[in-house]
């Protein structure tokens, strides 16, 4: 298995971006590198979120996207993104969501997270890169990054080691589960193997039990 690496660090407070036609809103998108940070059970200090109702929380308190996909989307639309272009925390390497399974625990310098659910990508991230397309190519290939908890607390640095404590038995990879969240919302076995994750977090559950019930 190909060694995990952590490129970029990224925390950032909500603020205001401009986007389109001189159009304005709040957002803690736009993350900058840091060299080292804490990681809290409620998230990295330093950073936040605006929208609580669907942002934030200790079960979304990381937020991680693969640096392969960058190398995809800049090719597709012929640009350069900048650093944590897609607002995440931890940009790396080798955590594909066909690899990483909810229920995953990772070691990132002193902390503990795991995995809790894909992340449910928003228009925030067009308007960001200035790319009306490109959120609905994220949906489509399932390339959305994902969320974790945090287990343990501690310091991570630009140059953590990232390590994979544990593989959740249940094998349901983030990939799997937004196959079945965007692409298939009736797929009643789906849906019952992402419930079966008792780590899922606890707004995956609730939107799919409530799925099941209809």
């Amino acid at each position: 298995m190909s060694t995990i690496q952590l490129v970029y660090l990224s925390v950032g407070k909500p603020k205001v971006m401009k986007y389109g036609s001189g159009q304005e809103m709040t957002t803690g998108i736009c993350k900058e590198a840091v060299e080292e940070v804490f990681l809290s059970k409620a998230g990295f200090h330093g950073d936040d979120v605006a929208h609580k109702q669907f942002h934030g929380g200790p079960d979304r308190a990381v937020c991680i996207y693969s640096h392969e996909h960058y190398t995809l989307w800049e090719n597709e639309f012929g640009v350069q993104f900048p650093d944590a272009a897609l607002g995440e925390n931890l940009t790396v390497t080798h955590m594909l969501e066909k690899d990483v399974c909810i229920g995953n625990t990772y070691q990132v310098g002193e902390a503990i997270i795991q995995v809790t659910q894909g992340r449910i990508p928003c228009n925030t991230i067009s308007r960001r890169v200035g790319i009306p397309e490109i959120l609905g190519k994220i949906v489509e290939t399932g390339y959305t990054g994902y969320l974790c908890r945090v287990l343990k607390e501690g310091y991570v640095r630009k140059d953590s080691p990232i390590t994979l404590l544990a593989r959740h038995p249940k094998q349901v990879s983030v990939l799997f589960a937004n196959e079945v969240y965007f692409q298939r919302p009736k797929d009643a076995d789906g849906i019952r193997r992402i419930l079966e994750v008792e780590e899922l977090a606890d707004v995956w559950r609730e939107k799919l039990e409530g799925r099941l019930e209809n």
